[in-house]
């Protein structure tokens, strides 16, 4: 019976990991130093050999031309027994001049002298037809002592006339050259050899610190973040800076540009030629840490994160951009509301103490002095709203005001509206924001409330008081906000709309109402002004164009 063979479970093929880009360079720059070192071996080996053969050849006729030249050699041509004269002058020669064989030959080939004493008297193994006609000529011939590179000369004898008279061969054996060949190229692939080694370190070093810098990520991973980084930089509203160890843009997103107001070309240029203020310049160029901060363009109100980049040579940071102009403009005007609740809370009590006191008269029996109590409270409440609606037409300038006069009551202070306030509904355009007219005007009357509030300084001049004018009138809104404070120095005309300026002792934090102010009457195409009231404190002057085209 047979066993059915179960088969065996096959195993799960490993998954490989891409080879990394750095293990790639490194295994194409291993194959190309090993590929150029090879090639440059085989290159010296080759022409080595050449070299080498060729100095044999001019080092065998340097020596054949010599001993055909030899009168010595001449003279024992023309004796009976040319070995006997020859064979150690010949055997003396070969081992000064360094060649392996000196043959004196007679013009039939025969030998006269050899270093093999055997060989005398047998005819040359070799070509000596041209020696003959008179050459020197050279060839690669077997010999007796084995292949070899040779000369043969012809030896004339001018006592007749220039007859050849005898040949002489001179060579070196290819076993000879082939031995210093070994020897040069065995210092070849030495020299190859290290060539190699340094090259394969030194490549190993460079992917070593490219493996760091690419996180060991393989040539696929690279590209597919380059196009998540891209994607992410462009999806992302809240603007992007990264800045390199220089201080210079080296990369700024779409929302960047934007609330910045930087053009294209901004990458590459420093941080103080992108013409930022310079509380926002210095945030950026600071090396350590920014969390939250605010700060003011020309049109807005961003909220700055920065945050030094780690590692490399030279840090950079990366900061983050986040547009607060909308939010810091939700946040004045539920401080306005705040304020309005505050002043309705104020009146609130105060009518009900002026309550209190007319039902006392009352029940005292007072009814007379009652009824002129409420009434002139009534009259003095109601002047001042009948001269705020018939003066301002526009509601929420309107309600901002009446709020405001209530806030200065509750702090001792006088708000008045000049006569000359004239605002009829209707005539504010639409590209005028109402959000920025509370701004405005509600910053500058919370400014000169301040500092128009007791307790009073020595040789400030009468009861505390901010005068308001509201007047449109030849195609402008003119906004006028004076007290009769301490005033603003000639010194700090300027400063006073830089944000964190304030003239209350520790107003950390505060400053950012007056520059809120100057980024709303920018936004605008409006102008403000600071000088001295009339009552002696400060005066701030805003123009606003109502039509499209002017510009104040």
């Amino acid at each position: 019976m047979r066993i059915p063979r179960v088969p065996r479970p096959r195993r799960p093929r490993r998954l490989r990991h891409p080879r990394s880009l750095a293990g790639q360079l490194f295994a194409m720059q291993v194959v190309l130093v090993a590929a150029v070192v090879a090639g440059c071996a085989l290159f010296a080996y080759v022409s080595a050999g050449r070299q080498e053969e060729e100095t044999a050849r001019r080092q065998a006729t340097a020596v054949a031309a010599s001993v055909a030249d030899s009168p010595a050699v001449v003279a024992a041509a023309r004796s009976k027994d040319p070995t006997a004269a020859l064979q150690a002058y010949s055997e003396r020669l070969r081992k000064d001049a360094g060649v392996d064989f000196v043959v004196v030959m007679a013009p039939d080939g025969t030998r006269w002298t050899h270093p093999e004493p055997s060989a005398i008297g047998h005819k040359y193994l070799g070509h000596t037809g041209p020696a003959l006609r008179g050459e020197i000529f050279p060839e690669t011939h077997l010999g007796v002592l084995g292949p070899s590179v040779r000369v043969v000369a012809p030896v004339r004898d001018p006592g007749h006339g220039g007859r050849i008279t005898a040949l002489v061969s001179s060579g070196i054996t290819v076993q000879t050259i082939s031995e210093q060949l070994r020897d040069q190229v065995l210092a070849v692939v030495g020299v190859a050899a290290a060539a190699l080694a340094l090259g394969g370190l030194g490549t190993y070093v460079i992917n070593a610190r490219l493996r760091r810098h690419t996180h060991g990520m393989n040539a696929d991973e690279l590209s597919r973040m380059h196009d998540y980084h891209q994607a992410a930089l462009h999806a992302v509203r809240e603007g992007l800076l990264m800045l390199d160890g220089r201080r210079r843009v080296a990369l700024i997103n779409d929302g960047g540009r934007e609330l910045l107001g930087l053009s294209d070309d901004a990458v590459g240029r420093a941080v103080p030629e992108l013409g930022l203020p310079a509380p926002l310049t210095d945030a950026l160029l600071a090396p350590g840490p920014r969390v939250d901060e605010l700060h003011l363009t020309a049109e807005r109100v961003l909220v700055v994160n920065s945050s030094p980049v780690s590692g490399g040579e030279q840090r950079g940071s990366v900061v983050t951009l986040r547009d607060h102009t909308e939010l810091q403009s939700l946040s004045g005007e539920l401080d306005s509301v705040r304020g309005f609740a505050e002043a309705l809370r104020s009146q609130a009590h105060e009518a009900a103490n002026r309550l209190h006191t007319v039902v006392s008269l009352i029940e005292l029996g007072r009814a007379e002095e009652a009824v002129e109590f409420a009434t002139a409270e009534l009259e003095l409440a109601q002047a001042l709203t009948d001269r705020v609606v018939g003066a301002v037409g526009e509601p929420v300038l309107a309600a901002l005001l009446l709020g405001k006069a209530a806030q200065a009551n509750e702090h001792g202070v006088e708000l008045t509206l000049s006569a000359d306030s004239l605002i009829d509904d209707g005539l504010l355009p639409p590209r005028l924001p109402a959000r920025d007219l509370v701004t405005v005007l509600g910053n500058l009357i919370d400014n000169a409330i301040d500092a128009a509030a007791p307790p009073r300084r020595p040789g400030d001049g009468g009861p505390p008081l901010v005068r308001v004018t509201a007047r449109a009138s030849d195609g402008e809104l003119l906004l006028r906000v004076a007290d009769n404070g301490p005033g603003v120095a000639d010194d700090d005309a300027e400063e006073v709309f830089r944000r964190g300026w304030s003239t209350k002792p520790g107003a950390s934090g505060r400053g950012l109402g007056l520059a809120l102010v100057q980024q709303a009457v920018r936004r605008n195409n409006g102008t403000i002004t600071l000088d001295r009231a009339p009552e002696g404190g400060a005066r701030f002057t805003v123009r606003l164009p109502l039509r499209t085209g002017v510009t104040a």
